[in-house]
């Protein structure tokens, strides 16, 4: 009740316009309702390329959670994406993005693109974009910290569009379902439905950094291991890979894999045998900062790929000249 009604009070500012700053470009915020992954980073991911393949210049500005040394992971994992994307991780996004449209290269931007934004909401934007995992029940949940929620079900209204993610794990009635709740709490059906692909590995190992397809991980004995908000959509890629899970290590969202840890997950490794670690491309970013000599075996992550079942069209248009 404490958290509801200081939410509640916020938002009340926020509604007034109060604290509130209007950017000279557009903005795409792209965020959620609860806490833990929802798919935000391949779904701005698929933003910038919208926006570049429109003939646009976007920035992407985040909070860069639990950086290290002034460097986020997710930042980081979109920097080793795209070439000369400018990318704003810190916590006061507003000072950030003022900074960077004030350099030669900021002033060639013309989009900006929020990641996690719904609830940053000094920065006004043109275009909310609300993600829900079709695997989590938001309409069963509570606010924080009884549950997962940061805000009531009923902030959808505020949004633009309500986008459903992780379609490929939820059966088509499920859906069904879910878009009648989304409809009847946001006043509109779901904008877009997408799913999440494995398209291809990249794997490391004492040789460098190489390409691989998904199938190379078909039948090998391998560590599952990563530090994300929301590991079991990740964790069922890794079976439907056809991967052996010899054993699992998840730790806590945005762990820094500091020197012990890495020390053991190797003891870790070589207790199950394995052939291989499976991580994902957020964790490989600080991983690969790490001597993992000690590991002896090769690291994959797979590249994520988006795909709409239906919405793509709309979406695009959307966010190519949001609404005035």
């Amino acid at each position: 009740m404490i958290y509801a009604s200081a939410i509640a009070r916020r938002n009340r500012a926020f509604d007034a316009g109060r604290g509130v700053v209007t950017l000279d470009r557009p903005v795409v915020s792209v965020g959620n309702l609860s806490t833990g992954g929802t798919g935000k980073s391949p779904m701005v991911a698929w933003i910038v390329r919208a926006l570049r393949d429109a003939g646009h210049d976007p920035c992407i500005a985040m909070r860069g959670y639990r950086s290290q040394s002034g460097v986020s992971d997710e930042a980081q994992e979109y920097r080793a994406v795209f070439e000369d994307l400018p990318v704003v991780a810190r916590p006061d996004r507003l000072r950030g993005l003022i900074e960077l449209f004030a350099t030669e290269r900021g002033e060639r931007v013309d989009r900006v693109v929020l990641d996690d934004g719904f609830q940053h909401r000094r920065i006004a934007r043109d275009l909310d974009l609300v993600l829900i995992d079709a695997t989590r029940n938001l309409f069963a949940d509570a606010l924080i910290p009884a549950g997962r929620l940061r805000e009531p079900v009923e902030s959808l209204r505020r949004a633009t569009h309500v986008v459903i993610t992780h379609a490929e794990r939820t059966e088509g009635t499920e859906l069904a379902r879910l878009a009648e709740r989304i409809d009847h709490a946001h006043g509109r059906p779901p904008v877009a439905v997408t799913e999440h692909a494995w398209s291809r590995l990249r794997i490391s190992d004492s040789s460098g950094d190489r390409a691989g397809t998904v199938s190379w991980l078909r039948g090998r004995r391998v560590l599952v291991l990563c530090a994300i908000g929301n590991p079991a959509a990740f964790l069922a890629g890794v079976e439907a890979a056809g991967a052996c899970a010899a054993d699992v290590v998840v730790l806590r969202d945005h762990d820094p894999y500091a020197p012990p840890t890495v020390g053991r997950v190797a003891d870790r490794i070589a207790a199950a045998s394995a052939e291989a670690v499976v991580t994902t491309g957020k964790d490989w970013t600080k991983l690969a900062r790490r001597d993992l000599s000690a590991w002896r075996v090769p690291v994959a992550r797979p590249v994520l790929e988006l795909r709409f079942r239906e919405g793509e069209s709309v979406l695009r248009t959307a966010i190519s000249d949001p609404p005035a």
